[in-house]
């Protein structure tokens, strides 16, 4: 683990569950540093050995991934992308060690077990409110499909078969958790000022 010297906090959970709007809203309080992995996969792209790991949703065929892949093995796939990209992530995250300001990494990459394992600062988890919030806002900014039906599908993936597994793993390794960012902005404040 490499020692930070600034105050760090890192977001995660499911799609659309409110993880960039916290961030930002932290980090306007107090004055810190976003770093959004997420976009950061996306630069992994030029380097061969993330690459199948960066584009392996955008290689499925959605509808058929979505329809006919079983839960399990949904979660095992993004366990195995996490876990394939994390070298890079912690590379990315430890760029900003001397970093004096506050510093707010957000990530749905960024599994609880991950974190746990090679990260030595706090974290919150964020699981959504309901189903039909996570709809909404996955059809405001879609993950994926442009097409209502395959954005309904994502929205049932994201929320009853990604957040138990979030929820189980956070609450295995201590993390905080919550349904939206509203109730967590508190409790993200304290942990990122230290209190």
């Amino acid at each position: 683990m490499t020692p930070h010297k600034g105050k760090r906090l890192f977001i995660t959970g499911i799609p659309t569950a409110g993880k960039s709007h916290l961030a930002k809203k932290l980090a306007a309080e107090v004055d810190g540093i976003i770093v959004l992995l997420d976009d950061f996969r996306e630069t992994l792209a030029s380097r061969e050995r993330y690459k199948p790991w960066v584009n392996f949703y955008l290689d499925q065929d959605e509808e058929t991934y979505l329809t006919k892949t079983t839960p399990d093995d949904m979660w095992k796939n993004l366990v195995a992308q996490s876990e394939a990209l994390w070298s890079a992530f912690l590379e990315k995250i430890n760029s900003y060690a001397s970093e004096q300001k506050p510093v707010i990494f957000e990530c749905v990459n960024i599994l609880p077990h991950l974190a746990h394992q090679d990260i030595e600062f706090p974290g919150i988890v964020l699981i959504g409110d309901t189903y039909e919030k996570i709809l909404e806002r996955n059809r405001m900014a879609p993950r994926w499909s442009a097409k209502a039906h395959l954005q309904e599908l994502e929205a049932k993936t994201f929320f009853h078969i990604e957040r138990p597994h979030y929820k189980a793993e956070a609450e295995k390794y201590g993390y905080p958790i919550f349904k939206n960012s509203d109730d967590a902005f508190p409790v993200a404040l304290k942990l990122l000022s230290g209190l």
